[in-house]
């Protein structure tokens, strides 16, 4: 285990590198001058080569990156005019929001954390649950009502559920308040109340493809010889179907979960945009409108961080889940 832990540890660093100097090179080392984007537009040519100085755009390309990742593991200096010492994680001066990038991603990213985390363990519970009772029940009522709720599901866009949600909860019925967002340490009941429709609106969606998948799964897992050597033997239905057959059939749904996981916290833009809520998601879409390069990069490495972290997540799943599979 520690064996396997490490190798992909340091596969993640390697991937997670190689997406570092890509970008870097996409956004820093193209023929078009980055800071035209990142200046304000106000900017005129001596503004203009005073912030590529104070970027450390005049040095060798090798030399930027270099000073870019040093940022990041143990800070920098960027200058006066971009707020002075930059503590680590240090991901660069955005001109646009006027502040450190690292700054904004503190004040968005625990936004998207709390609307993808809640939601994920909703989906993953109603979908997967109900994928295998359906499995189980199978030709049954609750069966032909799992597959209803999976088509539909799979048939409707977010931004439509979440304005169904709003109009029926907040302005008809006023069960709940306007969406929004309120630090989980300031108060709880406000940070559930504010966050509740975005949770099932992004679970609903997602949790009718689970129980689709899961259902499918479940059912050819069923038919496989070791559960039917373990009904022979005489087990109870219990033991076939929670020990042996579910442990087996729920392996490929971790995979997709994983990966949903790590895709959906690099940025839910959606659901953000939806219900008025900004994170990481919309303050990507405003870096790309605005060519606010820094956090664009930013952006880029953060999201490839959580999807290497959910992989290797994922993969230690698997020993913990299925017995029949061994790490080394």
């Amino acid at each position: 285990m520690v064996r396997f832990l490490i190798k992909r540890i340091l596969t993640a660093v390697l991937t997670l590198t190689a997406v570092s100097i890509v970008a870097f090179l996409m956004f820093f080392a193209l023929p078009a001058d980055p800071v035209t984007g990142m200046c304000p537009k106000n900017c005129n040519t001596e503004r203009l080569e005073r912030v590529r100085d104070e970027l450390g755009l005049n040095d060798p390309k090798p030399e930027q990156y270099l000073n870019y990742m040093k940022g990041i593991f143990v800070g920098r200096d960027l200058g006066s005019a971009q707020g002075g010492q930059c503590d680590a994680p240090c991901l660069g001066y955005s001109y646009v929001n006027s502040e450190a990038v690292s700054d904004t991603f503190a004040r968005v990213l625990p936004v998207t954390l709390s609307i993808v985390i809640p939601a994920a363990i909703i989906w993953l519970v109603l979908g997967v649950g109900l994928g295998m009772v359906s499995a189980l029940r199978k030709g049954t009522v609750l069966d032909r009502l799992a597959v209803g709720f999976s088509l539909t599901g799979a048939s409707l866009q977010l931004y439509f559920v979440g304005a169904v949600l709003q109009l029926v909860f907040v302005y008809t019925l006023h069960i709940l308040p306007t969406p929004g967002y309120t630090s989980i340490l300031e108060d709880p009941l406000e940070w559930a109340g504010g966050l509740v429709l975005a949770w099932w609106s992004l679970a609903f969606l997602f949790s009718a493809v689970y129980t689709r998948l899961s259902r499918a799964q479940m059912l050819e897992t069923l038919s496989e010889d070791f559960v039917r050597t373990a009904r022979a033997k005489g087990l109870s239905k219990g033991k076939v179907y929670g020990r042996h057959a579910l442990r087996a059939a729920i392996t490929p749904m971790v995979t997709i979960a994983g990966l949903d996981l790590g895709s959906a916290l690099g940025g839910t833009i959606i659901t953000e945009t939806t219900f008025g809520i900004r994170g990481l998601g919309r303050t990507a879409v405003d870096a790309v409108r605005l060519g606010d390069l820094p956090t664009i990069m930013a952006t880029v490495l953060i999201s490839a961080f959580f999807i290497v972290l959910a992989n290797i997540v994922v993969d230690l799943l698997y020993a913990a889940i299925d017995p029949r599979i061994r790490l080394g």
